[in-house]
């Protein structure tokens, strides 16, 4: 399967939280991936926060014409962690 973000919003700092069209979603923490000529100017957090999914590259890009591979993303999904026990053993 080809991995496409489709759906994404800004949480906090420099976390995204993604939903994939393999039904993943959950947080990923860019902060120490914002290096490069491309990212340096993202650790601007006004600048990092504005992005949209692009419809064609199906990810991530930013005004400055930055974009991160949705593999790249999924490997660093951090998916919610649920303290709720269910019902089953409670």
């Amino acid at each position: 399967m080809i991995l496409h973000v489709v759906e994404a919003s800004y949480e906090r700092d420099y976390i995204i939280r993604l939903r994939f069209n393999d039904g993943a979603e959950g947080y990923v923490d860019l902060a120490d991936e914002l290096y490069g000529e491309m990212f340096e100017p993202l650790k601007d957090p006004e600048k990092f926060r504005v992005f949209r999914v692009d419809p064609e590259l199906n990810t991530i890009v930013w005004h400055n014409g930055a974009d991160l591979a949705p593999e790249f993303l999924h490997d660093r999904l951090l998916v919610p962690f649920h303290t709720s026990i269910p019902p089953e053993r409670a």
